[in-house]
């Protein structure tokens, strides 16, 4: 599969989960909810890496360590590494994992 074609299915992963994630919210399941945020999120972040690095990250470690690299190497993405932070604490681990 050419790296073009996988980054798009990534990107709409990425939309379908955050169209689940509102379905969700609306439905009062937050905790699920947070988790299909979580998933789009990874989702579009690992699909940025590799449209960048030609390499898809295969687990969430290598997803947090290809962000900091790019935003390491161009300080544009910095805010978005940040973002991603918030959204590993703050959907997946206290509002997912903890509820």
């Amino acid at each position: 599969m050419v790296v073009t074609e996988r980054g798009s299915q990534l990107f709409d992963d990425a939309r379908h989960m955050q169209a689940e994630a509102m379905a969700r919210l609306a439905a009062g399941d937050v905790r699920d909810a947070a988790e299909n945020a979580w998933c789009a999120t990874k989702n579009a972040t690992a699909a940025l890496i590799l449209a960048r690095t030609g390499q898809e990250p295969n687990t969430p470690a290598q997803t947090t360590a290809g962000i900091r690299s790019l935003a390491f190497r161009d300080p544009r993405f910095q805010p978005l590494r940040a973002y991603y932070t918030i959204c590993v604490k703050e959907l997946h681990s206290d509002c997912f994992y903890d509820g």
